[in-house]
């Protein structure tokens, strides 16, 4: 019964509305830069007080996305927005694959459709927007880093590092095989934005351009296509100390639900505590950094997974209430009440972030409590843990991934 909804809503997201396209188009810029690198012009000129989507990508993001500029522009943006496509559908098998589901369950056409279904993949489509492949590449990166291969963590820093060269979404995660001792995923990490860069640096015509004018730029604070705290808080003029207060809070949820993971799962569940806190990182610097885009949530796929988990946080109407927010491609404008419409249109986003970060919190929080309230804080069973496997249990999900 799926298959078929999930394969005509893969055919519409990336064909029929790709080709109708929409307000904003992310690849014009890339096309423009790729061009340009071919003929030995300057890339980093652009007009940073438009609001037209801007080129960002560093020299080795624009060392990898050179081929394009190759092709005309109609058939580059085609290509690009195939191969995109069918990374967020390798990224679906794989994550079926990390968490023990074969392409024979009915896990595979539903996830399929979910995540076509999901503004950030849509969007990423319809922008010609390069997120199908970090999604991809954050998938992989999980698969490697988790699969007991010391070895394979070189492939994870690889992974993770691809993705760095372009754009840094995945930045934070960086701090998953620190804490967990997994020196060459991250030496990897650091290894490939760098090799990418220095290769890209004499090619291009003005490397410097990218220092001096695309990262202050990118460091600022934009009030349009920003769901961060920062950005949010800005275009609806509130008071930088109140912004400030609840970048600190958020901050501060992120901090203690990250502390409750590590200290009660990631010796017990490592599969679990690092999809989890993968959640928490993304949509903790999401709200307090100075940027961040709705399509980001493409990102979260992994963590959204773990509901299928025994000890999921998210096995709870609100944590999916907040998914809503941040997910649907529901438009909330309303003609007649367009004061309304447009704060529940540009501020679902982040408020669907906010109270999902929230949930994981609380959660957390009360399992901790009701531990402590049992007296099974020194049983020698971990409190937050569902089932009272010994210590040096493999779980299940670790081992089927």
């Amino acid at each position: 019964m799926l298959w078929p909804l999930a394969i005509l809503t893969v055919f519409h997201r990336s064909y029929v509305l790709v080709l109708n396209r929409y307000i904003t188009d992310d690849f014009a810029p890339v096309y423009r830069a790729a061009v340009r690198f071919k003929l030995g012009l300057d890339i980093y000129d652009e007009n940073f007080t438009q609001v037209d989507p801007h080129y960002l990508y560093p020299p080795g993001g624009t060392l990898i996305m050179a081929p394009f500029g190759y092709l005309p522009e109609v058939a580059s943006r085609n290509w690009f927005i195939f191969f995109n496509a069918l990374a967020v559908v390798l990224a679906g098998y794989f994550l079926l694959r990390l968490f023990g589901f074969t392409l024979s369950s009915v896990a595979a056409p539903a996830l399929l459709l979910a995540m076509f279904c999901t503004e950030s993949v849509s969007n990423t489509l319809i922008f010609g927007n390069v997120n199908g492949v970090i999604l991809l590449l954050e998938v992989l990166f999980f698969r490697w880093l988790l699969d007991g291969n010391r070895n394979s963590e070189w492939l994870a820093g690889v992974s993770i590092g691809l993705t760095l060269v372009v754009k840094p979404l995945l930045a934070p995660l960086l701090l998953l095989p620190l804490v967990s001792r997994q020196w060459r995923a991250l030496a990897a990490a650091f290894i490939v934005p760098v090799v990418f860069n220095l290769a890209a640096w004499p090619l291009i015509n003005d490397p410097m351009g990218f220092i001096t004018r695309t990262v202050p730029y990118i460091f600022s604070t934009r009030d349009y296509f920003n769901s961060s705290i920062l950005g949010n808080g800005i275009y609806y003029g509130l008071p930088m100390w109140l912004i400030m207060l609840l970048r600190i809070a958020f901050a501060a949820l992120g901090v203690a639900a990250l502390w409750l993971l590590y200290r009660y799962y990631r010796t017990r569940d490592p599969f679990f505590w690092m999809l989890t806190s993968s959640g928490v990182l993304l949509l903790t610097s999401w709200l307090v950094l100075s940027l961040g885009q709705g399509y980001y949530s493409i990102a979260l796929f992994p963590f959204l997974m773990t509901v299928v988990l025994p000890n999921s946080v998210i096995r709870n109407w609100v944590a999916w209430l907040a998914a809503y927010g941040f997910l649907t491609m529901d438009r909330f404008l309303l003609w007649q009440l367009p004061t309304t419409g447009r704060a529940m249109e540009y501020l679902k986003i982040t408020y669907g972030w906010s109270l999902m970060l929230i949930v994981v919190f609380c959660v957390l929080l009360f399992r901790y409590l009701d531990a402590r309230k049992d007296g099974r804080l020194d049983d020698g069973i971990d409190p937050l843990w569902l089932t009272a496997a010994p210590k040096d249990a493999t779980p299940a999900s670790a081992a089927g991934g």
